[in-house]
Parts: structure tokens; C-alpha cells; sequence
């Protein structure tokens, strides 16, 4: 009887070897899955927090409305199809008038002395009422508050079929106040201006790139806060911080003179 006892005791070893080390190879095999996921989940985190932030800095480095897409792509001055207007139509002087946006008329200055260039562009596609009727495509309230406009796509692609620099009267602190309104571009590109515009609607700081800053042409003298309360105050559409905004927008009217 020893002998088989000693075998069936021997067997029972062996069987609970067995049995642990498959325990332990189980252990192992989940403790290193869980620091593959642990270092999965870190990188997506990581992800995540580069893109929040990078789709604001790449909404402005690549020119306001260029963080989905290149949103003043438009074309470049050597295949234009129109011919960029003369600085001499800014007239080196004040331009007043309305834009009126989703039935609010917004008071305007435009300052061609300061900005002749881009003052010129957009006189001239104001008098073509080329902004008649366009939307306002993007919105961005995460720590860059603007409302942009002026493309006849409405999709952040769209220009007038020309495009011109350079860039004018940008501030020199990169600090946009309440109400100015500067032209979009294209990142590190100052010839890249078109008829896309922003409104900035509470004071933002938008980084110059190497192309420098963004052509401000003027001010929002009256109506920003009626802009604010019934656009800007009611988000993005899904709920982010860039994007179309919730509320549909469209430029109703443009006048000046």
C-alpha cells in the first residue's frame, strides 16, 4: 500500500504544480495586460488632451476657420479667377455701415487707412453684396471666442476667386478685444486672404505665426452683445468648443459708406 500511496501523493503534487502554475501564468499574463492598457489608456488621454487643445492653437495658427480643414483655402493670387481690388478703393479712410446677422444689426467701422488692402476687398465685395446671404460656419468659445464668416461654401474652403496680402494693422500683443474684425488666412501664409472674416466676440489672444498676426480691419461698434446673448451664448452644435454653431447664422445684409 506505501508505494501506491506515495504515488498517489506524488500525483497530487504534480497536480497541484500544475494548477498553480497555471495560476501564476494567468497572474502574469493579466498583470502585463493591464499595464498594456494602463499605457494604452495614458497615450489616448494624452490624445485627447493634444487634440482639445491643439484644434484651438490650429484654429488660429492655420488661420481662423483652418482647424477642420484649411478654411481660407482659397486660391492663390497667381490663379485667380478676379482680379484683387485696388488699395486706392479703401480710400484711406473711415467706412461705416451695418451687417446685419440673424436680424441683428451690427454697427461697423472699417478703418482704411489702417488696413487699405483688406479694407479695399471687402468694400468691394460689400458693394457686389457678395456677403449677402452667406453664413457665419464657425463658432469657437474654449478659450478662443470668435464667429466666423464670409464663405460663399459654407464650409471653411470658400473665397471671392482671388486672394491677396499682405497682413495689416495686426496687434502687436496678439490680443484681438471685443468686437474687432480681422480677416482669416491661411497658416504662415500672408497672401492667403480672402473674404472669410472673424468677429471676436470677448477678447482673445490668437498667436502670430511666422506669417505674423491677422489683418484687423475694423470694429463692431454697436450690437455685440445682442450677438453674443442670442449666437455665441448658445455653444457649438454636438456641444463642443469649435465648430458650426448651434444656432444657424447667416449675414442677412452687408452695407457700407
Amino acid at each position: 500500500m506505501a508505494p501506491k500511496q506515495n504515488d498517489r501523493d506524488a500525483r497530487l503534487a504534480r497536480e497541484r504544480l500544475r494548477a498553480y502554475q497555471a495560476r501564476q501564468t494567468v497572474h502574469v499574463h493579466k498583470a502585463k495586460r493591464r499595464r498594456r492598457d494602463n499605457w494604452v489608456a495614458g497615450i489616448a488621454a494624452i490624445v485627447i488632451v493634444a487634440l482639445a487643445v491643439g484644434t484651438q492653437l490650429l484654429y488660429f495658427s492655420a488661420g481662423p476657420g483652418a482647424a477642420k480643414a484649411s478654411s481660407s483655402a482659397q486660391p492663390s493670387a497667381s490663379s485667380t479667377a478676379s482680379t484683387v481690388p485696388p488699395k486706392s478703393l479703401s480710400e484711406d479712410r473711415t467706412w461705416t455701415g451695418t451687417m446685419t446677422i440673424n436680424g441683428i444689426p451690427l454697427g461697423v467701422s472699417l478703418d482704411g487707412a489702417a488696413a487699405p488692402q483688406a479694407v479695399a476687398s471687402t468694400v468691394s465685395l460689400v458693394q457686389k453684396k457678395f456677403y449677402d446671404g452667406l453664413t457665419c460656419h464657425r463658432l469657437t468659445n474654449g478659450g478662443f471666442y470668435v464667429l466666423q464668416c464670409g464663405d460663399p461654401q459654407g464650409n471653411g474652403q470658400g473665397g471671392p476667386g482671388y486672394s491677396y496680402g499682405p497682413i495689416e494693422n495686426a496687434p502687436s500683443d496678439n490680443v484681438y478685444k471685443a468686437g474687432t474684425i480681422a480677416m482669416a488666412r491661411q497658416s504662415n501664409n500672408a497672401e492667403s486672404q480672402g473674404s472669410q472674416f472673424f468677429i471676436v466676440y470677448e477678447d482673445t489672444t490668437i498667436p502670430s505665426d511666422d506669417a505674423g498676426g491677422y489683418t484687423v480691419i475694423g470694429q463692431v461698434t454697436s450690437g455685440l452683445d445682442q450677438l453674443k446673448t442670442q449666437v455665441a451664448d448658445k455653444g457649438v452644435q454636438g456641444g463642443g468648443s469649435d465648430g458650426k454653431p448651434a444656432v444657424p447664422t447667416t449675414i442677412d445684409t452687408f452695407t457700407l459708406q
